[in-house]
């Protein structure tokens, strides 16, 4: 990168990292593509992107989990940080089995957040990962919003005891955030008492969330201290369950409504 690019990826970086930061809650609605993003990018209130990892290796024909290439994942991130003036936080699920040099892959296409998954590895491996990010950030002089992800609930399973899996991801979490993570995003479907449990563990504006049908309301969030919510994949299966209807009535005889917006 040029010292000019260097200096405008801080600044957006140092702005995502206000916005988590910040005692409002930050909603950041998850992209999958160039038009995904100018469409998100174009509304009041968007101050963030993030990009769905899910949703970026289905529309390329790849299942999720780090199936799709490192090379083309950087590749699709990036083509959505140039396509918007917001700072943009990637999904780079568990790091590509090095996560420095994957945030470093992603910093240079103009990317100034990521999520990091733990995928429930043993505990010193994924503080090790989330240290070798940060390090990249920092070795790259890019200020950078790292979202740091456990996944002791969504790996749980049925069976699984609710108030270790807290007193879990309260554990990595912190040692997370001792790393230099800038948030512990924890993803489940979680009740009022489990978030403030987890609040109460991680600090104030230090967690993460992801919004499901039924999850709590972002006004309810905000109270209870959570610093950010994002959708993952639902937003594409949103968007694809609405195509579908539609094509559903246009084969069936039907018209396109009316109220269509274009696409600049």
């Amino acid at each position: 990168m040029t010292t000019a690019q260097t200096a405008a990826n801080n600044a957006k970086g140092q702005r995502l990292i206000e916005l988590h930061q910040a005692p409002e809650l930050l909603q950041v609605i998850n992209v999958w593509d160039v038009i995904s993003a100018k469409v998100i990018s174009d509304l009041d209130g968007t101050q963030a992107l993030a990009t769905a990892s899910h949703s970026i290796a289905a529309s390329l024909g790849y299942e999720d989990g780090e199936n799709i290439p490192r090379e083309l994942m950087i590749e699709a991130v990036g083509r959505i940080a140039t396509a918007t003036d917001l700072p943009v936080s990637a999904d780079l699920e568990a790091g590509y089995g090095d996560a420095g040099e994957t945030i470093r892959q992603a910093i240079g296409v103009g990317i100034v957040g990521a999520n990091l998954e733990d995928q429930l590895k043993p505990f010193d491996e994924a503080v090790a990962a989330v240290r070798a990010a940060v390090k990249a950030a920092s070795d790259e002089g890019v200020s950078f919003a790292l979202n740091a992800r456990t996944d002791v609930f969504v790996k749980g399973g049925p069976e699984a005891n609710k108030e270790e899996q807290i007193t879990e991801a309260i554990k990595r979490g912190k040692a997370f955030l001792d790393e230099g993570a800038t948030n512990v995003f924890v993803p489940g479907l979680f009740d009022e008492a489990t978030v403030t449990a987890l609040v109460d563990g991680l600090g104030h504006n230090k967690l993460s969330v992801i919004g499901l049908p039924g999850s709590l309301a972002p006004a309810k969030l905000t109270e209870l201290g959570v610093s950010r919510i994002s959708y993952g994949p639902l937003t594409q299966r949103l968007a694809l369950t609405a195509l579908q209807a539609a094509a559903q009535d246009l084969l069936a005889g039907g018209v396109l409504p009316d109220g269509i917006k274009p696409l600049n």
